[in-house]
């Protein structure tokens, strides 16, 4: 499985959302590209700040969804997104991806880190697990957008 830590990868990352414009349309669900780009920031933040959450994951979405987020089988189509990371607005594609940009040079260099603190949704991740959670997250809303 790819992850977001090997160099071929982040590279293969960066040129694919270069790809994108902000007349592209997507293959599949209802957000604008703008707006995808603004969604794919938020579990990039949750590893860049790597904090400690009070509240804990819920263990039925841990047994029956998170061995998928780290698994050669590619995410279904349409699932349901987590209200926090919902774009309800359009969103400047710009400056969006300028963040999101920046958001994946910190989590690729974010590579050598020995510690992580557990995912405020799905608990406890290896460090190659999070590397590969977020190259997957990232590839799906890419294919989404034919990139």
């Amino acid at each position: 499985m790819k992850t977001i830590f090997e160099e071929s990868t982040y590279r293969e990352l960066l040129a694919r959302i270069d790809t994108l414009t902000k007349n592209s349309e997507p293959l599949w669900g209802k957000m604008t590209v703008g707006q995808m780009v603004w969604h794919c920031q938020i579990p990039l933040k949750v590893a860049i700040k790597n904090k400690k959450y009070t509240k804990k994951g819920n263990p039925l979405i841990q047994f029956f969804f998170k061995k998928s987020l780290y698994s050669d089988k590619p995410l279904r189509k349409h699932l349901p997104t987590s209200p926090v990371a919902k774009a309800t607005e359009e969103k400047d594609f710009t400056a969006e991806v300028k963040i999101l940009r920046d958001m994946v040079d910190q989590v690729h260099l974010a590579k050598d880190r020995k510690e992580w603190q557990p995912h405020p949704i799905f608990g406890e991740f290896t460090h190659d697990q999070w590397g590969q959670l977020e190259y997957k997250h990232l590839d799906h809303h890419l294919q989404q957008f034919g990139v």
